[in-house]
């Protein structure tokens, strides 16, 4: 297996750890915040295929192809940041999944066919980036692996004090 397998492999790994963190729940279970934070289940589901989707954008455009399509936006709109942490109005846990596959089939696909790892773009300005500093794409796949197993470990949290389920151990 070579590195680009390596890479969707453990993409889909944690992604696996997370789709398994809301196995059998409803929508209201899925919307439920059981701890001081403002996430809930369904929240983090969707907060990371929209992340991974933005990066996956800047994987072929740079920092202005993460604006993306309308109703995608980034940390800049605090608003559309903030509900996507939440299941809002029409939010359904079986819709979010499924648009978490759409994303990560894509971005799989992506990270097979690029013709270059290293290609690399400059970071959109943000607070948390050094000005001028670029990620190739090798770099940003390590980091959405790194977010989506943080935000696993985040859910597994959730459902625990959802239920008592828990998805990882």
């Amino acid at each position: 297996m070579g590195e680009r397998e390596d890479l969707v492999e453990t993409l889909d790994k944690h992604r696996g750890l997370l789709r398994r963190t809301v196995q059998d729940l409803t929508d209201a279970q899925a919307a439920e915040r059981t701890t001081v934070s403002e996430l809930c289940l369904g929240g983090l589901i969707k907060h990371v295929a929209a992340v991974e989707a933005r990066w996956a954008r800047f994987m072929t455009g740079g920092a202005e192809a993460m604006r993306g399509r309308q109703g995608q936006h980034g940390p800049d709109d605090a608003d559309a940041w903030a509900a996507q942490f939440r299941m809002v109005e029409g939010d359904t846990l079986a819709g979010l999944l499924a648009e978490y596959e759409r994303v990560a089939r894509g971005t799989d696909e992506l990270i097979r066919t690029l013709p270059d790892l290293d290609l690399a773009h400059e970071l959109p300005p943000a607070p948390w980036f050094p000005p001028g500093t670029a990620w190739s794409v090798r770099r940003v796949l390590l980091h959405v692996i790194a977010e989506t197993a943080q935000h696993a470990g985040h859910a597994d949290i959730i459902r625990e004090s959802l239920d008592g389920a828990k998805s990882m151990g």
